[in-house]
């Protein structure tokens, strides 16, 4: 089992950064496929992005696809979400997930952080 908590949101102006953090605990942290999602109020949670517990492989929603990079340290035990040219449609709570493999399927993530609020403006 792995323990989740996201942090490093915040309120940013739209075409802005952000670069969300998340610490994992555990011992078997890298046997676990990571992944970001995202929900906005009265929606869906919904695939943001996913890496495989090497690193090697990589996947996007095609509505951030070339403007957020998925990353992950072993060594730290962390993994991250670099969000740049960022748009008020990307105003959500961010979680991190872990997974037993490589997934971009919500229901394959068994482990949660508790989110991190992400705020765009126009």
């Amino acid at each position: 089992q792995v323990q989740l908590m996201e942090s490093r949101g915040g309120l940013v102006q739209a075409g802005g950064s952000l670069r969300l953090s998340c610490a994992a605990s555990g011992r078997t942290f890298r046997n676990y496929a990571m992944g970001w999602f995202r929900q906005a109020p009265g929606k869906e949670r919904e695939f943001v992005a996913a890496i495989s517990w090497g690193g090697d492989s990589t996947y996007y929603a095609d509505s951030v696809r070339g403007r957020f990079t998925i990353s992950r340290d072993n060594a730290k035990k962390a993994v991250y979400l670099q969000m740049n040219n960022l748009k008020p449609e990307d105003t959500a709570v961010y979680y991190c997930a872990a997974a037993m493999s490589f997934t971009t399927t919500l229901h394959d993530f068994g482990s949660w952080g508790q989110g991190t609020q992400v705020t765009v403006s126009s």
